[in-house]
């Protein structure tokens, strides 16, 4: 079992950062597949990022590449989520999720976060 908490979401102005983190419980994070997801209301959840459990293998959803960087820092049992260039259409609940197997981009995660709200202001 893998609880995932998420924390750093706030209110920020376009062009802003923020850096998202998810910390885990258990012993075996290093093993896990991470990935990143957000839900906007009224819309699907959908991927943005995610890192293999080595870290060698990342994905990025179109939408946010060249401006998210995930990256995991196993020693902590943290996975983050930098958000630069943050536009109003990044406004979401952004979630954390572990899979156990191979990285993947789509919704196929084993354990889910509460979430975190982010606002984007214009």
């Amino acid at each position: 079992q893998v609880q995932l908490v998420e924390s750093g979401g706030g209110l920020v102005q376009a062009g802003g950062s923020l850096r998202l983190s998810c910390a885990a419980s258990g012993r075996t994070f290093s093993s896990y597949a991470m990935g990143w997801f957000r839900q906007a209301p009224g819309k699907e959840r959908e991927f943005v990022a995610a890192i293999s459990w080595s870290g060698g293998i990342i994905y990025y959803a179109d939408s946010v590449k060249g401006r998210f960087t995930i990256s995991r820092d196993n020693a902590k049992n943290t996975v983050y989520l930098q958000m630069n260039s943050l536009k109003p259409e990044d406004t979401a609940v952004y979630y954390c999720a572990a899979r156990r197997v191979a990285v993947t981009t789509k919704t196929e995660y084993d354990y889910w976060g509460q979430g975190t709200q982010v606002t984007v202001s214009s």
